[in-house]
């Protein structure tokens, strides 16, 4: 099977800003791109972290007022030193969190959970910047059509395991929903054809209402389905 890469997922006109880009600069970078965070660049090209809004909101959050309170005295002593920087390279996330043209979307979901972070610096290996891939980036799997998605399964899927006995398999696909109905020769056939299912692009479930051959007919010869 053949699953969508985050090279082809990916958005390729980044918006970057370098390491002495000022504050006011990125707030304005952000503003008139409609984006809510940038990769930062190094000298030559390569990611370096991430700034955010939230990165610069920490600022204006940290300030204290004219009684001189301090609005989060419980910021660690490094969140602290970021809320008082000046340039992109004092306000960012770092270092960069970056994934790979030719992973797949569950690795880079993975690593998004792993990480907790929202987005992914894309680069070759170089390290050099391709281009950026966000959670909803990766969400457009979930876009392919119902049709698309059976035809997979039936070529992919119970096509070739077809000769191991899931040639009496039938898939239906309703909102991304597969319910697998028939029967296989072999009971521990059925986990396989689930999980392989399941990694279909575009998949949100799978069930099955799959028997043993022979428990699908009657006892005789008859042909009737039990």
């Amino acid at each position: 099977m053949e699953h969508r890469t985050i090279g082809e997922l990916m958005t390729r006109r980044v918006v970057s800003v370098q390491l002495d880009t000022p504050f006011k600069d990125i707030a304005q970078i952000l503003a008139d791109n409609a984006v809510s965070a940038v990769p930062v660049l190094d000298s030559i090209g390569r990611p370096a972290g991430i700034v955010s809004e939230a990165d610069l909101l920490r600022k204006a959050a940290d300030r204290s007022d004219l009684s001189g309170r301090t609005p989060l005295p419980h910021l660690e002593a490094w969140e602290r030193e970021r809320s008082e920087g000046r340039s992109a390279g004092e306000l960012m996330s770092a270092p960069a969190v970056c994934a790979h043209p030719e992973w797949t979307v569950v690795e880079a979901a993975r690593l998004m959970e792993v990480q907790n972070v929202k987005r992914l610096p894309v680069v070759d290996e170089t390290d050099a910047l391709l281009g950026i891939v966000s959670r909803s980036d990766l969400l457009r799997v979930f876009l392919r059509k119902d049709k698309a998605i059976k035809e997979e399964i039936s070529r992919e899927v119970i096509g070739r395991t077809a000769r191991l006995g899931a040639a009496g398999v039938t898939a239906d696909v309703v909102q991304g929903q597969v319910v697998l109905h028939g029967s296989v020769d072999d009971p521990l056939l059925i986990p396989v054809l689930v999980r392989m299912c399941a990694s279909v692009d575009g998949v949100v479930s799978v069930s099955e209402d799959l028997k043993p051959a022979m428990a699908s007919g009657s006892v005789g010869g008859s042909g009737a389905a039990s």
